[in-house]
């Protein structure tokens, strides 16, 4: 196959099936070069060019195209339908040493699918009905996450989120983590920490942290502790998540990123955003990974019953807002 469409609306699903794509070239070819192009920005010329272009060693090569609809749709004064009409004169005899990897949210059927099919394939990705979602939730909790999901738990978790898979992988991780390895998540369970995620408090201290404010965050930490009640493992999830995000987007942002698509990429959206950007464009990676490995050790040693847990967090939710708020660290 040297053009493969994924489209659909489900994130998870789409990232499930690159790996396989990915691992199938693998199998195939050896080790194989990977770009990736944003189809909202991308010009033409360069998308082909690399196709066509071989490698340093000639590897083979997969080249990403993600929002391809976009990129087939661009539409300009003098270009109406360009984009499209290049792919159509490309799928017509593609390369045989690169793999074009079209990913997109919709797919509108053209020309263009005549010529893939006779050189790749078209996959729509239609999320999964209820019971599929409960049955995956089951086996994905146990082989990602080291927990045990009981079938009354797993039937409320997918009632409440719907058959979302990358919400619903979220969900839970946030649940094994709170239960602890090789224990099981009961209905319960469900109830009482997807219905907070889902009220979005928690995720409060997120925003407060990565203002800079040392004193703001650990007022939003004790006001979750003992005003909301937020179980310590949730509150200390969200600082890991906001530290696994922020040392991303500081990486990406020091490959030349644009913080617009680093936003994207990361899937940073409504008010958490800009704080997030802010932050990792004022720390080093290197900062924020030595950040997160202290996050994961005060969430070990509270788990082992390791010193006070509530001071260990105000602790850490004090030395993380000041690091973040400090310029160039």
């Amino acid at each position: 196959m040297r053009i493969i469409v994924l489209h659909g609306k489900d994130p998870y699903l789409v990232t499930a099936r690159t790996r396989e794509v990915i691992a199938l070239l693998k199998q195939e070819h050896g080790d194989i070069e990977q770009f990736e192009y944003d189809g909202e920005t991308a010009d033409p010329a360069d998308v082909l060019d690399e196709l066509r272009s071989y490698g340093l060693i000639q590897q083979h090569k997969l080249v990403v195209l993600n929002n391809a609809d976009a990129f087939l749709a661009a539409k300009g004064p003098h270009d109406d339908g360009r984009h499209r009409r290049l792919m159509e004169t490309y799928a017509k005899g593609p390369v045989d040493n690169a793999t074009l990897l079209m990913r997109a949210d919709t797919w509108r059927a053209g020309n263009l699918d005549k010529h893939i099919k006779k050189v790749g394939a078209i996959f729509k990705l239609d999320p999964p009905d209820a019971d599929k979602a409960t049955a995956w939730c089951m086996r994905r909790i146990e082989s990602e996450y080291n927990a045990h999901l009981e079938p009354a738990a797993a039937h409320r978790l997918v009632e409440q989120i719907g058959p979302d898979l990358a919400r619903l992988d979220v969900e839970m991780a946030k649940l094994a983590a709170f239960v602890g390895s090789g224990e099981q998540v009961k209905v319960q369970h469900v109830i009482e920490l997807v219905g907070m995620s889902r009220e979005e408090k928690v995720w409060e201290i997120q925003s407060a942290i990565a203002s800079g404010s040392p004193a703001h965050a650990l007022t939003k930490l004790r006001e979750l502790m003992s005003v909301s009640n937020h179980p310590t493992e949730l509150v200390i999830w969200a600082i890991c998540d906001l530290l696994k995000k922020t040392h991303a987007a500081a990486r990406l942002l020091r490959e030349g990123v644009n913080p617009h698509a680093v936003g994207r990429q990361l899937r940073l959206f409504g008010d958490s955003a800009q704080p997030i950007l802010a932050a990792a464009q004022r720390c080093k990676p290197a900062v924020l990974a030595s950040l997160l490995r202290q996050a994961i050790e005060t969430d070990a040693n509270n788990k082992s019953g390791l010193g006070d847990s509530t001071r260990s967090l105000e602790v850490l939710t004090i030395q993380i807002a000041d690091t973040i708020g400090a310029p160039l660290r």
